[in-house]
Order: C-alpha cells, then sequence, then structure tokens
C-alpha cells in the first residue's frame, strides 16, 4: 500500500508514521509534506497513491486547498484536532478521521473505517461541507487585551501573557517581566475568550498559558503544584480540575 502523509507537526508526523509501519505491514510511504505548496509539489507527479493521511492544518493553511486545486483518485484519512462530535455529521459520507493527539486506538479506528468504507475519492460537495462546518466551529480568539495605565492604554498581546489571576471584578495578567496589569474583565469571561487549548483554568482564580509552565510536581490531596516560567511561588491545581488538567496537557 503506498501511502501520502500531509502533516506539519513533526513530533505528529514520527506519531503517525510509527503506527502505520505497525499496523499496516505492506505500507509504503511515497511522499510526506508539511504545506500545500510542498503537497501539490508531490501530487503533480502523479506519483500512485493508495490512501493519504492528511492533517486539516498545514503550514500555510487547511489541506482543502491542495484537494480543491488537485483531484485525487485515492481516500483520504483527515487527521484533525477538531472536535469529534463536529465530524460525527460525515461519517456517512465515506470520510475517516483521526483524531489529535494520535493514540493506537483511533488510528486503529480510523483504518478500520477506511478499510470498511473504501471510498476511492471525495466527492467536491462533501469536502466544502466539512470545509464550511469545520471553519465555522473554529472560533476565533481574542488576541490581545488593554490595561490601563497612568501613562496611557498598554496593548498585551494574548499569547505573551502568562497567567490571569482573579482580583475581585477584574484580573490580573502576568507578561514576560513578571509585571502584572489589571484586565477589566472577570476570569470566566476571559475563560471564554481564550484558546482552551492555550489556557487552562486550574482553579477557581487562576488562567494559565501551556506554553510557560515550567515543572509540575505532585502535591497532597490529589493536587498539582505548577511552576511558571518568569514568575515565582507555585500554582495549585484543585483536586476538582486536577484529572482535567492532566487530560488537557496530552492534547
Amino acid at each position: 500500500m503506498k501511502i501520502l502523509i500531509l502533516e506539519d507537526e513533526i513530533p505528529a508526523y514520527e506519531k503517525l508514521l510509527n503506527f502505520i509501519t505497525a499496523e499496516i505491514p505492506d505500507a509504503q510511504i511515497v511522499g510526506w509534506a508539511r504545506s500545500n505548496v510542498e503537497a501539490k509539489s508531490l501530487l503533480q507527479t502523479k506519483i500512485t497513491i493508495d490512501l493519504i493521511f492528511s492533517d486539516i492544518e498545514l503550514l500555510d493553511g487547511t489541506s482543502f486547498e491542495t484537494f480543491e486545486a488537485i483531484k485525487v483518485d485515492c481516500p483520504i484519512i483527515f487527521c484533525t484536532g477538531f472536535d469529534q462530535y463536529v465530524l460525527k455529521a460525515f461519517q456517512t459520507n465515506g470520510i475517516a478521521y483521526l483524531l489529535k493527539p494520535y493514540t493506537l486506538d483511533n488510528f486503529q479506528e480510523a483504518y478500520t473505517k477506511y478499510q470498511r468504507l473504501f471510498a476511492k475519492s471525495i466527492s467536491p460537495d462533501v469536502l466544502n461541507e466539512l470545509k464550511q462546518v469545520l471553519q465555522a466551529d473554529k472560533k476565533a480568539y481574542q488576541r490581545r487585551f488593554t490595561s490601563k495605565k497612568k501613562d496611557g492604554i498598554k496593548l498585551l498581546e494574548t499569547q505573551a501573557i502568562i497567567c490571569f489571576e482573579a482580583n475581585g471584578d477584574f484580573c490580573l495578567a502576568s507578561d514576560l517581566k513578571g509585571s502584572k496589569h489589571v484586565i477589566n474583565y472577570s476570569l470566566s469571561e476571559i475563560e471564554n475568550k481564550v484558546d482552551p487549548n492555550q489556557f487552562f483554568r486550574i482553579n477557581r482564580s487562576q488562567l494559565i498559558n501551556i506554553d510557560f509552565i515550567e515543572k509540575i510536581d505532585t502535591h497532597f490531596k490529589n493536587k498539582l503544584s505548577i511552576t511558571m516560567r518568569q514568575l515565582s511561588g507555585s500554582f495549585l491545581t484543585s483536586s476538582a480540575k486536577t484529572s482535567d488538567f492532566r487530560k488537557w496537557l496530552e492534547r
């Protein structure tokens, strides 16, 4: 079986490659692309392909751009971090999908579905419908917050905020210098404005950015102690949040 992989994340590609090697003994990887430019270049060489594993989000846009530009005559297993319930709607349309983070169980499930359906290709109508549903599900998250200062208004890039901490009716945002800035939203309001893949509310009063987690240690009463880069002290998950936090770390 000749397989093409479209996946921009190297660790995800390596994990997927391991699963393919273990579960599909006769597999031959005929190409790997991380962008639409690379994918189109490979497909235009007219190489023989029996199956494509395609991430939806590539380095330069969605893989839909490639499949709309170049017709492929083989099945596609879409790889995505989108909510599985959104994709359930396409089960009857001959689409197999593999959820991130990749696990052996969901790889086997996707491959079994491919074997059962074995649709030779996806119709343009189904591809367009899938594209619209996924785009509608992709919420636009707040890219920056403002903080009023004595000398004016300061703009804080969301991705550079280490954590948000509740402080009465407003919050304090900690930046890369360890400085705190007043944000005129409650913590619940901020939680709804930021990307849940990047920020997690570890207890009633703290929302942290995964990009700045330096160390995680076990703590008593089913809690975890978290050290954040650039900040002193530690942050504790509540007992009720610990299990969900562990799962969130592996998304």
